[in-house]
């Protein structure tokens, strides 16, 4: 049978890493059983990208993708971006044996604005063909706001329609937050994803207090704010379908990511995914 290969995003972990050490953080994903992760929200130091490298290498880990923006989330924000640290980011791959480097979102000065949309798109669909010289391919991580209509049709189906080299990394909690199908929307990126985010959708708790029924703007704020990012398993997406439709589009990389842990060390949440997973038959995917 053919399968994927489940992984974790390690944004989730950038505290551990911070806490740990990136090599420590990487051991423990190992001892929880995970042979893959994507690297984002990673300060990709010298330190940080050695301590990778010999962790993979140790721990037989894979670095499934990296995460790069090809522009300032704001003018002046601190980090590297495709555009000015190309070579580095590139050799870091190289470094670390990753052929896959995404895009985490759309920079906060586009958005909202198709023109400026569709003009960053451009400028990421050149960058994946330059990264593409390098045998590096370039995925763009999708939320909810891509799932906003113009004339009718889904920004990310326009953007998808504009590109050829670009890839989607699809993430299956956003699009149900978006009010769509999350397996039958996989479906419809067939043969344009690799990536795909394994994120459940939950319905919080409802924490009324005696304060909250004076006031029903602060009520209704609580009530229409219960959606929770869920350990996989753990809340209401049909997750062996999601799995299914991802493997029949072209996904080889199931990724675990959790945005929100609620006060859950990180590690706890992802052996909670990291069981049920195993319990709905997908052991030999990690």
């Amino acid at each position: 049978m053919t399968k994927g290969k489940i992984g974790v995003q390690m944004m989730m972990l950038k505290d551990k890493v911070e806490e740990l050490g990136a090599y420590e953080t990487m051991k423990k994903l190992h001892e929880l059983g995970f042979s893959s992760v994507e690297v984002s929200q990673i300060p990709m130091t010298e330190e940080n990208v050695a301590a990778l490298k010999r962790a993979s290498e140790e721990f037989g880990i894979e670095i499934s993708a990296m995460s790069a923006p090809l522009e300032p989330m704001l003018p002046g924000t601190p980090g590297e971006t495709l555009t000015d640290d190309f070579d580095k980011i590139v050799n870091d791959c190289k470094t670390l044996n990753c052929n896959f480097i995404r895009i985490g979102m759309l920079p906060l000065t586009v958005m909202g604005d198709k023109d400026k949309i569709l003009a960053f798109i451009d400028r990421a669909e050149a960058m994946a063909e330059r990264l593409a010289e390098h045998g590096i391919e370039l995925y763009y991580h999708t939320h909810h706001i891509e799932f906003q209509k113009y004339d009718g049709e889904y920004l990310l189906d326009i953007i998808k329609n504009n590109t050829s080299k670009l890839g989607f990394e699809l993430d299956v909690h956003w699009i149900q937050r978006a009010g769509v199908n999350p397996v039958e929307f996989v479906k419809e990126y067939k043969n344009r994803i690799a990536l795909l985010h394994l994120k459940d959708y939950r319905i919080g708790q409802l924490d009324v207090q005696e304060d909250d029924l004076k006031d029903m703007g602060k009520f209704f704020n609580k009530f229409t704010n219960l959606i929770e990012f869920a350990e996989v398993g753990e809340g209401n997406l049909d997750i062996p379908a999601i799995m299914e439709a991802g493997l029949e589009s072209g996904a080889k990389y199931f990724l675990i990511e959790q945005d929100d842990t609620y006060g859950v060390d990180p590690f706890v949440c992802l052996e909670t995914s990291a069981n049920n997973l195993r319990k709905l038959g997908y052991s030999d995917w990690f």
